[in-house]
């Protein structure tokens, strides 16, 4: 092609919004795949890792137990309330620039983090990755949907969930690591050589899209962000303030509610374009994948906030060794992935789903089973299948919430998709919480009637310890709380593998999408 045609071919491309290229006419998908991808991971990696270095930070860094928490905290309220706004930046500026801007941001601030001497400064920084890392994920997602045909999107959204699974999974170990080995400001630190990479790759690769332009609905997005901070501060602090016996609880829930209904109404009601776009609420697909979402949320994130607090806690596993002992589940969700992503176009997804659901039920149900004199076998035993199970969920519902979506929809839906799946992890991690807290009181206090006078297995207890009644007394509390916790977490893991089980016969109400025959030239070799 010459000169002048090339100029000619590209004048519309300049002029105007951009669509995404045909899929089969991408060039560097391997590239721009490896990019984004190291983008991705990066973030999620940012969502579990700190969680095991909170204590050496509360140390260093001189703040109290229920300060400290706002490091976490922050970060997912800053999340949460930029994610919605993804779709109305890639209007204004295009995906690219949003994708670069972000990988920036992100890297500057993880940088930040680990320079930080106070919680002020820490707070502030982790606020700044919670913005500026919002973004990777549904554009990644998006991304991928755009530079591949039809007949790969299987294979691609096993890429993609493999990449974000990384991070709740290997999180927890790879933070241990780091932090017993070097310091915990490396936690943060290691995100810049990664996003320096990433960096690198989407300037160099990834062509620009830019969907048609809207204009900012401020209205629905003000009350959207109000709604969703005010959500996500009721539920990471909930726990610590006893819910609504304090007034911060009983405010924030009021506020949700108020901000959540205004934005309803004002969705449903309003003249021009809304802040969500009233079309992908018409999908079907699109609006069970997001419930769906919501629910892996619940149960991967609730599961996952159970494992290190009883291993370490009741099993006195170390932070590495729990890693360990837990780093099945992530082999467990790769290696299904990697299947699924070939029987996408040859099974029909909500037979993949029901297998994956079924998968993880029965994980959850060996996780019944817990005792104190267990060996590790159960923990990695049960992971993997969960792994499995969780693989063969993902992959095939990312698949099926965007099958029967426009592609000029993807840029709003990829952010709302992700958003409900992150409103789901933080449900499920509050309710796991609360739960086991509740539950050890209860089973405490259930078990406590049984330690009487009377019982003779009881009368040898003070002569074993020297004729000592007070010390007979303490050892004696102690194990009967060890043994209301291990009843604590037994009833959670049930509740979550009902939850698991009932969310099955949903499956019918999506709808299978078409497909695709393969073209000759993908054929594979």
């Amino acid at each position: 092609m010459s000169a002048s045609a090339q100029a000619a071919a590209t004048a519309p491309a300049q002029a105007g919004p951009s669509a995404p290229a045909p899929a089969g006419a991408v060039q560097h998908r391997a590239m721009i795949t490896l990019s984004i991808m190291l983008a991705t991971i990066m973030q999620a990696l940012d969502t579990t890792i700190a969680n095991v270095a909170l204590p050496h930070m509360q140390g260093s860094l001189q703040a109290s137990q229920d300060q400290i928490t706002w490091v976490l905290t922050s970060y997912i309220v800053a999340s949460a309330i930029a994610l919605p706004l993804t779709g109305w930046l890639c209007s204004q500026w295009g995906r690219r620039k949003v994708f670069l801007l972000s990988v920036i941001g992100f890297t500057i601030a993880s940088a930040l983090c680990g320079f930080a001497t106070s919680l002020a400064g820490i707070v502030a920084a982790r606020l700044l990755q919670g913005i500026f890392g919002a973004a990777l994920v549904p554009l990644s997602q998006a991304v991928l949907l755009d530079i591949n045909p039809p007949q790969k999107v299987g294979q691609a959204m096993a890429i993609w969930g493999a990449g974000i699974m990384v991070g709740p999974i290997l999180g927890p170990m790879l933070g241990g690591w780091l932090t017993e080995n070097f310091d915990w400001r490396w936690v943060f630190f290691i995100n810049v050589p990664v996003g320096a990479f990433a960096l690198y790759g989407i300037w160099r690769y990834l062509p620009e899209n830019r969907p048609r332009a809207v204009p900012l609905d401020l209205f629905g997005f003000v009350a959207l962000s109000l709604g969703i901070g005010l959500l996500q501060m009721f539920l990471d602090r909930g726990e610590l303030l006893e819910w609504f016996d304090s007034w911060e609880i009983r405010l924030e829930a009021a506020g949700a509610l108020v901000a959540f209904a205004f934005f309803a109404v004002h969705t449903w009601t309003a003249q021009g374009p809304s802040f969500v776009d009233r079309e992908l609420l018409k999908d079907r697909n699109f609006v069970t994948g997001c419930v769906f979402g919501f629910i892996v949320g619940v149960v991967l994130y609730g599961t996952m906030a159970l494992l290190p607090l009883f291993l370490q806690g009741l099993m006195q596993y170390p932070v590495v060794y729990t890693g360990i002992v837990t780093a099945p589940r992530g082999i467990g969700t790769m290696l299904a992935m990697l299947v699924v992503g070939r029987l996408v176009q040859k099974v029909d997804l909500r037979l993949i789903m029901a297998t994956g659901f079924a998968l993880t039920a029965i994980a959850l149900w060996q996780m019944t089973h817990i005792t104190l004199q267990m060996d590790s076998h159960l923990i990695v035993t049960s992971g993997f299948i969960q792994g499995v199970g969780i693989g063969f969920t993902f992959v095939p519902l990312s698949a099926a919430a965007f099958a029967t979506l426009a592609p000029r929809l993807r840029n709003e839906g990829t952010p709302i998709y992700s958003l409900l799946r992150n409103i789901g992890g933080s449900v499920g991690i509050s309710v796991v919480q609360s739960l086991l807290t509740r539950g050890m009181a209860q089973s405490h206090a259930n078990l406590a009637t049984f330690v009487a006078p009377g019982n003779p297995a009881l009368a040898q207890w003070p002569q074993a310890l020297g004729g000592d009644p007070t010390a007979a007394l303490a050892l004696l509390n102690a194990e009967v709380t060890r043994q209301a916790s291990l009843v604590a977490y037994a009833n959670d893991f049930w509740i979550m593998m009902a939850v698991t089980v009932m969310a099955i016969p949903l499956l019918v109400v999506m709808r299978p999408p078409r497909r695709q025959s393969t073209p000759a030239g993908d054929m594979p070799h």
